[in-house]
């Protein structure tokens, strides 16, 4: 069986490439490499069952052919930054609708597929009142334009997903994290630890507290959901069981780097202690659903920060 994988030479879609290949299908990433790179698909690299297409999801014709002997679709592809000053509005438009759009209309002309498999995120929540936070939580009211992108891209695959008989599942992720991860909170303590070994800035007043789950399982619940989920629209959370907070994340870096003498600064620029327009402060997600199907995590958001950690700084 063939599967598209958008966003294939990114973090979680070179991870889940590698995954695809181990269980025998037949894969093709489909990326602009703007921010994936073929370092990290040099792990599959050479295995017979792997297409690279380099092409863009704003071309439809490069999207269409893309598509060709795939039954399945993984979209990954999206700017993934919460952090309004890093991507305009109008970036995450076209990179996150325009882009899910596109590839919803090259399936519906082409006619055959049997799921469409989409990476949502646990931002769609907002902030909500209810914690931790079940898929039927409504109503929805994401607080940043990457949060509504997402949310618009959900309500697309769904209607496409009736009009043009195939099934869709949706994963409302939450933090996810691991070796290859280029932007996040751990990327840019580890960057700004790099600069000034003397002092770390937090932003916010460190107590923001959500949930970290490694790639490792982040991969099993989306292959779990892909085998066994049933109904024509199905979405799953995928988190951890518990929560950190940022000031933890910033001492399991010192302490990992060696520079625990470091002082943490904090930059206190919103009065209810947030990092940024847009930062939700406390999200856990409840993954019962998915669990139900057999998935489980391995690793706490503790273990899976030092983990990643130890992943960008190549200690394991």
């Amino acid at each position: 069986m063939g599967i598209l994988v958008t966003g294939g030479a990114g973090f979680i879609g070179s991870h889940l490439v590698e995954r695809l290949l181990d269980s025998g299908f037949r894969v093709t990433v489909f990326d602009n490499f703007s921010r994936g790179s073929y370092s990290n698909l040099k792990n599959s690299l050479g295995n017979p069952h792997l297409k690279i297409v380099e092409g863009d999801l704003l071309n439809a014709e490069q999207v269409s052919k893309a598509l060709e002997d795939c039954q399945i679709v993984f979209h990954l592809a999206a700017n993934p930054e919460v952090r309004g000053w890093l991507a305009s509005p109008i970036d995450h438009f076209k990179q996150n609708i325009e882009a899910t759009f596109n590839l919803l209309e090259a399936i519906r002309k082409k006619g055959a597929l049997n799921k469409f498999i989409f990476t949502s995120s646990s931002t769609v929540y907002g902030e909500p009142e209810t914690i931790p936070t079940p898929e039927n939580y409504a109503p929805l009211k994401p607080i940043s334009i990457y949060g509504a992108s997402k949310l618009a891209s959900e309500a697309l695959i769904s209607s496409y997903a009736s009009l043009c008989g195939f099934k869709a599942v949706v994963y409302r992720l939450a933090n996810i994290i691991g070796s290859r991860c280029n932007h996040g909170v751990i990327f840019d303590f580890i960057e700004k630890m790099k600069k000034n070994r003397k002092e770390l800035e937090v932003l916010g007043n460190g107590t923001q507290n959500k949930s970290y789950l490694y790639i490792e399982d982040c991969l099993g619940g989306l292959i779990t959901g892909m085998e066994k989920s049933s109904e024509n629209v199905e979405i799953f959370n995928i988190g951890s069981n518990d929560q950190v907070n940022v000031l933890k994340i910033a001492q399991i870096v010192k302490e990992e780097m060696g520079l625990l003498d470091a002082d943490i600064k904090l930059r206190k620029e919103f009065n209810d202690g947030r990092g940024w327009a847009g930062d939700v402060k406390i999200m856990l997600l409840d993954c019962s659903r998915l669990k139900s199907l057999g998935w489980f995590p391995k690793f706490n958001s503790e273990e899976a920060v030092r983990k990643t950690v130890r992943n960008l700084l190549n200690k394991d």
